[in-house]
């Protein structure tokens, strides 16, 4: 779906000189700042004491110690594949111009979180799978017989080494995985949520397509990513909302740099520094950044207090 939105010759040099463009500058500056500080602060100190230190099992055992690591796995196999097709449907329909969008990075990103979180919890099963057979070769080298393992015990073993692979430090992929995990969670409660609520009910274009794909393309990422939430057992740090800001940095970024070089439509109106309430729009949506990624963060912690709270036995307590 392209929508364009013609303006000024982005590419001359008195566009830019403009005191509209330094007030939009100057809210991007302060949240790259501000997103840098906090990860110097948490995650580049020689301070070892984190109040979030991440643990192997969170990137693949479930929450629920009942639940089997398989499900999760093949949750994020069929959500990578069912996203994956929707942006490839889309981009088929719509065109390679869809990449100018914040939507299309946002799908993106989404997609590469579960194909991660796919590929990290294919790595952990058969590591599972090898020491479960190892244990049941030691166990029946002891009897001096083989006895094939009960579902019952199967569980049990499998309960057993999720307990054990918490007690052990982060590995570097897990670690990366929770950053990503938590960039695309306010990513997309940020896409989601201004697109349903600011662009869809207030913006007036003309030839707009309100499609099935449009729908998908801007809710299936948010009900997938609950459904993993639900399951998965990662933290969620308030600090890392650094990330999420980041990644929103690099985008306005790039949308300056094309047009820049290249006199072109802008993806949101609101991106066009020319317009006079543009550095008003800039600072609106750095704002939303807090209430997008605290939203996200109270889903998390309601579910992890509704576990402890009801089901105390089958929780698997992170800390």
């Amino acid at each position: 779906m392209e929508v364009t939105l013609v303006s000024d010759n982005s590419t001359s040099l008195s566009y830019w000189l403009r005191w509209e463009f330094f007030f939009c500058l100057l809210s991007v500056l302060t949240s790259t700042i501000i997103a840098s500080v906090l990860i110097w602060k948490y995650e580049g100190s020689s301070n070892s004491e984190r109040a979030y230190s991440l643990y192997d099992g969170e990137a693949w055992v479930p929450c629920v110690k009942g639940l089997n690591p398989v499900w999760l796995l093949a949750f994020r196999i069929v959500a990578s594949c069912l996203l994956l097709a929707a942006s490839i449907a889309d981009v088929a329909t719509h065109g390679t111009n869809l990449f100018y969008y914040y939507t299309q990075w946002t799908l993106i990103l989404t997609i590469f979180y579960f194909v991660f979180g796919s590929l990290l919890s294919t790595c952990a099963c058969m590591r599972q799978h090898k020491i479960c057979n190892a244990h049941s070769r030691h166990t029946d080298a002891e009897k001096g017989m083989y006895t094939r393992l009960t579902k019952a015990g199967t569980d049990n073993a499998v309960n057993e080494l999720g307990e054990c692979y918490f007690s052990q430090a982060a590995a570097f992929w897990g670690y990366i995985f929770q950053i990503v995990f938590q960039m695309t969670a306010g990513a997309v409660m940020l896409t989601d949520g201004v697109y349903w609520l600011v662009i869809f009910p207030f913006l007036t274009i003309v030839d707009y397509e309100m499609s099935f794909l449009t729908v998908v393309v801007h809710s299936l990422n948010l009900v997938l990513l609950l459904g993993d939430t639900a399951m998965n057992s990662l933290g969620f740090p308030w600090f890392r909302i650094s990330y999420f800001i980041l990644f929103t940095a690099c985008y306005v970024m790039f949308e300056w740099i094309v047009h820049a070089f290249v006199a072109t439509w802008w993806p949101y109106p609101f991106l066009n520094v020319s317009e006079q309430y543009a550095p008003m729009w800039y600072w609106m949506v750095a704002v939303l950044h807090l209430p997008c990624y605290a939203m996200f963060a109270v889903l998390v912690k309601t579910k992890y207090f509704i576990l402890s709270r009801w089901f105390p036995e089958s929780y698997n307590c992170l800390r």
